[in-house]
């Protein structure tokens, strides 16, 4: 399951960022999707996601707010809008897939995952 995240970048504290997570060849709503993030010599968190199930979705509370997760299944594509960036929320961002029909917080859950975009915020 392929999956290719894009929209890295580097913004100012309070600023605003919206990552992608584009896939083919599959259905993108008969996995559970989510977000991770990732600091030097940190595991990986959840940011958030959305179960296949029944589209219940989650947030970290650090992100709580602040980001939003959706899914676009006609272009298989994912997205997390990220609003009032903060220094804290540095870090590579990776797209995560499991074919499991709920979702959890443990980045094991998932089998397919994009490479890291890097997101700074920073003034």
């Amino acid at each position: 399951v392929p999956l290719q995240a894009s929209g890295r970048g580097t913004v100012q504290p309070g600023g605003s960022l919206t990552l992608s997570c584009a896939t083919s060849g599959f259905t993108l709503e008969d996995y559970s999707v989510a977000w991770f993030r990732q600091v030097s010599g940190k595991e990986r968190e959840v940011v958030s996601y959305i179960s296949a199930a029944d589209d219940d979705t989650y947030y970290g509370d650090s992100v709580k707010g602040r980001f939003t997760i959706s899914r676009d299944d006609a272009k298989s594509t994912l997205y997390l809008q990220m609003h009032t960036l903060k220094p804290e929320d540095t870090a590579v961002y990776y797209c995560a897939a499991s074919v499991a029909r709920i979702a959890t917080r443990d980045a094991a859950w998932f089998e397919y995952w994009g490479q890291g975009t890097l997101v700074t915020v920073s003034s």
